[in-house]
């Protein structure tokens, strides 16, 4: 079976969350799995496309495939999962996934930097990474991030990440977000051959 086929895809993809899924959540009460799902529940609830629901379930993969600590932030390290996850995932998904996975965290700076509101709602982990990550944006960075095609997305992503951190919120199963995943790879597939 190629290693590109998306049944190994998703096989590789559960591997992961079976493998570092149950670790915490940097800083947060909950594990990186819960995270994720509740991430994905969201945006489903949101009646978003499955390519953004895909996103939201897989946002953070970055922190299922680097080899730091779980609380490297606090050594102050920027693990960089969001590049990490996005060049891994690009591989096999269209951009309307991987990019708005590589500026979720941008979308933090951005809104740290224009809603002060936002800003003073961070968790105390949130904050820390936010400094390891270079703090709000300049307006200069302000404005690069508006004209990207992909900041709207990032945007609503990074709502769903934040509010995806409630301790024993029921969700549906990973293999149901994972149909999601399939369908979004078949169709990649699909798009490939023509």
């Amino acid at each position: 079976m190629p290693h590109n086929d998306p049944t190994s895809i998703v096989a590789e993809i559960r591997q992961r969350f079976q493998e570092k899924g149950t670790d915490m959540y940097a800083g947060e009460a909950i594990s990186q799995t819960e995270h994720a799902l509740q991430a994905a529940f969201a945006a489903e609830q949101a009646g978003e496309s499955a390519e953004l629901i895909v996103a939201a379930l897989l946002h953070d993969i970055g922190h299922l495939l680097h080899k730091y600590d779980e609380d490297c932030a606090t050594q102050g390290i920027d693990d960089l999962h969001e590049r990490i996850g996005a060049q891994w995932l690009v591989r096999y998904f269209p951009k309307e996934v991987t990019e708005p996975i590589r500026l979720h965290v941008d979308a933090k700076r951005y809104r740290c930097a224009t809603d002060a509101e936002y800003a003073s709602r961070l968790s105390p982990a949130s904050v820390l990474s936010l400094q390891l990550q270079g703090g709000p944006f300049d307006s200069a960075e302000q404005t690069e991030f508006e004209h990207n095609p992909w900041s709207k997305a990032a945007l609503r992503l990074r709502n769903w990440d934040e509010a995806a951190k409630v301790p024993d919120f029921k969700t549906p199963e990973l293999e149901y977000f994972l149909t999601y995943v399939q369908r979004v790879l078949q169709q990649q597939a699909s798009d490939t051959d023509e």
